[in-house]
């Protein structure tokens, strides 16, 4: 008996946790239909002997709700085995929509997540007002992966309140109407209800997005609204607000289905940890999300993330090295003249306090060179601030140094959390997180995290050890698919839909980010590709072979009750 493809003499990483095993994988439509000695030849036959073979990966945190009208192919995070992304995440999402709302929704957007507006507006087909007609959109798309998605609590808000949403406590009433509509959303497919508690994502005037300042009662109302309906919680927080919001946290899952928030180690693992695990002992069903490496922006002379950038009104020969193209840009940092001019406007902010982008001397102890090979370094100890005090040299100095010897190649790594890369360690290794939190689709000018899910393989199990191979994957596929309470993705089984990465581990890595013009009107954004991925199937079919994607879109949009 044929079938329609067979991956040959694989290393099985199942999903389960178990030890790996030797087996043959036989595919018939989107499903697993043999696994073990397989007699029959497939239609397509990949030879799997010497790789790994695992469930897709998983990503829980994405922003692709935007980019995936204008890129199905859902690059980056498809060149780095991920077959099933969540969208919606941090309550920014564009549905609910009332039509006179629209420009509203695409406007926050682009402040929260740095998508252009104008992308948003012309790319979006925006036939909808409700969730269920939103997801019929995205199907309509026809993605390469497979797409879930959560409904956000700024839409919800503000389709109830308009502008009340943004700074007032909602009424009983409004409060009735907020659940009623999360619950609706649920109902027609949505998995979830994400809502935002950091203040610094800001609407275009500069105001907290709405929800920020939500009632503890509201998402409350919204959690007993939508558990009964399989719906989970997923929340940003601050740290100002931490015992608040593990308290929204923790009431989320009590009535719920699921708690899935992000988390970082500044905001302390210990005391993080402390609150899941009663959670977790009171029965409730908890999920953490955290960046596997340092989380921040990239800073080069091919983005607008450089040195200065935050002090616009006293940096004048910053501001107009970002006006020019890259050309000029490395032009003008080779002449000596104005060269000398941006390392003293630097130097006159060496007593500014530490900040998110370079501000003097002591914001440069966070930012790393990636280095000159294909695979960038993310795990860097030498600071710019370091190589400076043993060169003599001001860290400004070490960073227009080194991007004059690499013809302006060069990027740096700007560490804004996760800084502690040993406490990072621990905190993935906690049974309640999931590493993930890579951002695809969001802030993709000035950041580029979509090969988390390659590094956490790469470094974190094949370099590092500090994960099994099968508790890496389990962490990435089958822990991933638990939160989404998908039943038929996350690991390799008889009957399961055949979502499915095949891999060289011994050369799997993430490749070099670079700078393409592809987003409506030419907008830029960072893309990262992959080394190592001889296939990825979605739903039985081949959508990448040998790190290229076929263009192949395969992907189904997932609803909550299917």
């Amino acid at each position: 008996m044929g079938h329609d493809v067979v991956i040959r003499g694989g290393n099985v990483v199942d999903g389960t946790g178990r030890e790996p095993f030797h087996a043959d994988i036989a595919i018939d439509d989107d499903q697993i239909t043999a696994i073990g000695k397989v007699s029959g030849k497939g239609t397509e036959e990949i030879n799997a002997d010497g790789l790994q073979v695992s469930p897709g990966f998983i990503d829980l945190h994405t922003h692709m709700d935007a980019q995936i009208s204008w890129d199905p192919l859902v690059t980056s995070i498809s060149w780095h085995g991920v077959t099933t992304a969540l969208l919606g995440n941090c309550g920014v999402t564009f549905a609910p929509c009332k039509s006179s709302d629209r420009e509203y929704l695409a406007a926050m957007m682009e402040t929260v997540e740095d998508i252009p507006r104008e992308a948003i507006m012309s790319g979006l087909p925006w036939t909808w007002e409700f969730y269920g007609d939103y997801l019929n959109a995205v199907e309509n798309l026809g993605p390469s992966i497979n797409v879930a998605g959560l409904v956000g609590h700024c839409a919800t808000r503000y389709y109830v309140m308009g502008e009340r949403s943004v700074e007032e406590l909602a009424t009983e009433d409004e409060i009735r109407q907020i659940a009623n509509l999360a619950e609706r959303s649920v109902k027609e497919g949505a998995f979830g209800f994400s809502t935002n508690r950091l203040p610094e994502h800001v609407l275009p005037d500069g105001r907290s997005i709405p929800g920020t300042f939500a009632a503890p009662k509201e998402l409350e109302a919204v959690a007993k609204a939508i558990g009964p309906h399989g719906g989970l919680m997923q929340t940003v927080f601050g740290p100002k607000g931490f015992e608040v919001d593990m308290e929204i946290i923790a009431n989320g899952a009590r009535h719920a289905r699921a708690a899935l928030f992000s988390t970082a180690v500044e905001i302390g693992n210990d005391r993080t940890n402390k609150k899941v695990m009663k959670m977790l002992g009171e029965g409730s069903d908890v999920i953490s999300i955290t960046t596997v490496r340092g989380g921040g922006s990239v800073s080069s002379l091919i983005n607008n993330v450089m040195p200065n950038t935050q002090e616009p009104n006293t940096s004048p020969a910053w501001m107009e090295l970002k006006k020019l193209n890259f050309a000029d840009r490395l032009l003008r940092i080779r002449d000596s003249a104005f060269r000398a001019k941006l390392i003293e406007e630097v130097k006159v902010l060496d007593k500014e306090p530490d900040g998110y982008h370079f501000s003097g001397k002591n914001s440069f102890k966070h930012v790393f060179y990636m280095g000159n090979g294909d695979r960038p370094i993310y795990t860097e100890t030498q600071s710019l601030r370091d190589i400076a005090n043993n060169s003599g040299e001001h860290p400004v100095e070490v960073w227009l140094r080194i991007i004059d010897e690499t013809d302006g190649k060069a990027l740096f790594h700007n560490r804004a959390f996760n800084r502690d890369l040993e406490a990072l360690e621990e905190l993935i290794t906690y049974d309640w997180v999931s590493p993930g939190l890579g951002d695809g689709g969001a802030h993709v000018g000035i950041m580029i995290d979509s090969g988390w899910s390659t590094f956490v393989l790469s470094h974190w199990h094949r370099d590092r050890g500090t994960y099994s191979l099968q508790e890496a994957i389990r962490k990435i596929t089958a822990m991933p698919a638990r939160a989404l309470n998908l039943k038929d993705r996350g690991t390799l089984t008889i009957g399961k839909r055949a979502d499915i990465n095949v891999f060289d581990l011994a050369r799997l890595e993430e490749r070099m980010p670079e700078i393409v013009h592809d987003f409506p009107f030419g907008a830029p954004r960072f893309i990262q590709r992959a080394a190592g991925y001889k296939a990825t199937l979605v739903n039985g079919k081949i959508v990448l072979k040998d790190d290229e994607l076929t263009g192949i879109r395969a992907g189904n949009v997932l609803r909550s009750y299917d």
